[in-house]
């Protein structure tokens, strides 16, 4: 079996806990996700099964959404519900304007040092191993993207949005600046990613719902699941080179189109519609190059 599983994870668990339990319940030796969720948050999680575990790197850079809840007139040491509150503050004097004001003002391009305790690696180790022991890490800053900010209910001290925001983006590290900003510090309460680049939480499977196969949604064939990269059929004569990795000239391929040249892959396939490889286009040399091989 080589799929993608679209997973809602439930609260309390791990990512790779989540991994796991789709190894054990699909009975296979080879399983990895697509991006970290926190213990603390629920929702969408794509595992790649078996041979599409090749896929993450494409499916991992995919943009985000997201609906959290952030309590107001509370600052945390991990950002969130699971840390130590470390500094209150008094909300009474907050107008929902200016709450609203002050969350959409992170729209755009934004600057954000992700936080101590997360899952990035520091000389091999996660940085919330050296939390846990109160060393701080110099993290070095990154630039993401808020594509939509949408307000859905403001009940003080909590603060429901919706945000869309680009692969890397802290909401928990969004919700900090935000209090911050505001003057009365904050932390992510809750939190559901609803949606992964097309994916959407609507179509995830439960673990119940994994075991008992009891629908067909929320499992996607290799192909299916890179459906938003640009398809490229070639002809049998240049089957068995893409196969052994061999680059390809576009003008041997009828079907090569400009917007193939800026995608961050193709995906390759036999003039039966057999998925064969991912390829990207180098402007350099003027070839397909195939940066996954599936024969």
């Amino acid at each position: 079996m080589d799929a993608v599983i679209s997973i809602n994870k439930p609260r309390d668990i791990t990512s790779q806990e989540a991994v796991t339990m789709v190894k054990r319940i699909l009975r296979v030796k080879k399983a990895g996700h697509t991006g970290t969720l926190d213990p603390m948050a629920t929702g969408l999680m794509l595992v790649c099964i078996n041979r599409a575990t090749r896929l993450a790197p494409y499916l991992s850079g995919l943009d985000k959404e997201y609906r959290a809840v952030m309590k107001l007139g509370e600052t945390t040491d991990t950002q969130d519900a699971y840390g130590r509150v470390i500094e209150t503050a008094d909300t009474t004097g907050l107008s929902t304007g200016t709450i609203e004001d002050t969350l959409k003002s992170f729209l755009g391009r934004i600057i954000q040092q992700p936080p101590m305790f997360s899952a990035l690696k520091h000389k091999g180790r996660p940085l919330y191993e050296y939390a846990r022991k109160g060393i701080e890490i110099e993290r070095r800053s990154r630039e993401v993207n808020i594509y939509a900010m949408d307000i859905l209910n403001i009940d003080f001290p909590f603060v429901t949005f919706l945000v869309r925001c680009s692969s890397g983006t802290y909401i928990r590290t969004l919700c900090n600046d935000a209090g911050r900003k505001l003057g009365t510090g904050a932390h992510l309460f809750e939190l559901e990613r609803t949606a992964v680049g097309p994916f959407k939480i609507s179509d995830s499977l439960s673990f119940e719902e994994l075991k008992t196969a009891a629908t067909d949604k929320g499992v996607y064939t290799m192909d299916e699941a890179l459906s938003w990269l640009p398809e490229l059929r070639i002809n049998e004569t240049l089957v068995r080179g893409v196969t052994h990795g061999n680059p390809i000239r576009p003008d041997t391929a009828a079907g090569f189109t400009r917007d193939m040249e800026t995608a961050p892959g193709i995906r390759i396939k036999s003039p039966e519609g057999e998925l064969l490889a991912i390829g990207r286009f180098s402007a350099a040399e003027n070839m397909i190059r195939m940066k996954v091989v599936f024969a």
